[in-house]
């Protein structure tokens, strides 16, 4: 099958949107697929794309220096589409570009599928309009019913969209490489880099340092953990626009910048306690990363914490809006290590059965129903949807 990946974010670029599309990318090439990449360009690229890649003038995204949207960009789509037609897209971002993906898409009349991976609604409230969150969810709502699926992480996020009046939503879980992210990665010596020897305590926060992650919160659950454990450090993992105010105002807190691969595996594992505030997240991919790293997680009680994580068992699922019980949570268990102890192998072992190759088994699935149902492809032998066939000038835009 040929399949086109349409995004506004793509590694180099790190945040969970990037790293999730990337691994549906690969897990469909794995299976022997070609996939079609169309993202803007960022800064870096060569003047050349991928032989893959479609990349497309783009500019800086405000408020997050190093991020950038893609431009409208429709009748370069269409055109690109028409010489090497794709049996089925996915979107995954609500930008200008994942716009006008949808639309050549649906002049050509391929099938799409979209993913539902940011609650720009709940950014509102983050970024202090909070009466702009219907509008916020009203126009998701218009994008994502004008393809034939709309994916999304967890049953909770599926039953709320349904409920809203979204169409057509449908179940993809993720997954987290246990290899990867294994609590025997744990090193002593970037423990003594942080300042602290076998016996020390350190907190972790892994994510974008922004507004949007209720990371005031962290810093109150950390602070009240700091008078049962004086000594506890505090290791942020990430970068974003709230880092410098964050780094001025807290001298003692450990700042690690961005990390990747082995090295980001490496830190998860290194860490006692994972402190995660955000309310605004779709999913939460750092809360699978951390209970696979054997790090006992608190966390509000959606997305991946409501599917994954057991309160009591893995670490503390908070009800949404219960600060104190979060930083109750925190300290409690921050100060008893023979209860991380058993919540770290417990966590680990809650998520060693999930997969990477399953899930892209399952979205290699529900893209091929969707060719599937397009009369096009059910009518055409896949060895001749393969071959490029011209369109008429007129339905190219």
């Amino acid at each position: 099958m040929r399949y086109a990946i349409v995004t506004e974010t793509y590694p180099p670029e790190i945040n969970g949107v990037a790293l999730t599309v990337q691994g549906l990318e690969q897990g469909l090439r794995a299976r022997g697929h070609e996939v079609g990449l169309v993202r803007p360009r960022q800064l870096g690229d060569g003047a050349q794309a991928q032989p893959h890649e479609l990349l497309v003038d783009s500019l800086p995204l405000p408020r997050y220096p190093g991020l950038r949207f893609g431009l409208p960009c429709a009748g370069r789509l269409g055109a690109a589409w028409a010489r090497d037609r794709p049996d089925a897209i996915y979107v995954a971002t609500e930008g200008p570009l994942g716009w006008s993906a949808l639309r050549a898409a649906k002049r050509l009349g391929i099938p799409a599928a979209t993913g539902f991976h940011t609650r720009f609604d709940e950014y509102m409230r983050d970024y202090g309009a909070p009466f702009l969150a219907g509008t916020a969810l009203a126009w998701m709502r218009r994008f994502h019913n004008g393809a034939d699926a709309t994916l999304v992480p967890t049953r909770e996020l599926a039953e709320f969209l349904r409920s809203r009046g979204f169409e057509d939503v449908v179940r993809l879980p993720r997954a987290v490489d246990t290899q990867l992210f294994d609590p025997r990665r744990r090193s002593a010596a970037l423990r003594r880099q942080w300042g602290l020897d076998d016996d020390g305590f350190a907190a972790i926060y892994v994510g974008r340092i922004a507004a949007e992650k209720n990371l005031e919160l962290a810093v109150r659950a950390f602070r009240a953990l700091q008078q049962q454990r004086p000594q506890a450090r505090f290791v942020w993992v990430g970068d974003g626009p709230a880092r410098e105010k964050l780094q001025r105002e807290h001298p003692d807190f450990i700042f690690c910048g961005v990390q990747r691969g082995e090295v980001l595996a490496e830190h998860f594992a290194s860490g006692d306690l994972f402190v995660f505030p955000s309310h605004s997240e779709t999913f939460g991919n750092v809360t699978l990363e951390a209970m696979a790293s054997g790090v006992p997680t608190v966390a509000f009680d959606y997305g991946a914490a409501r599917e994954h994580l057991r309160d009591g068992l893995h670490g503390a699922a908070i009800a949404d809006g219960d600060d104190a019980g979060f930083i109750e949570a925190a300290v409690r268990i921050g100060s008893q290590d023979a209860l991380r102890a058993g919540m770290s192998r417990a966590g680990r072992d809650a998520i060693s059965g999930l997969r990477p190759a399953q899930v892209a088994a399952d979205f290699d699935a529900l893209l091929h129903a969707l060719a599937q149902r397009n009369p096009r492809n059910r009518n055409t032998p896949a060895s001749q949807r393969d071959k490029p066939k011209p369109k008429p000038k007129q339905e190219v835009v």
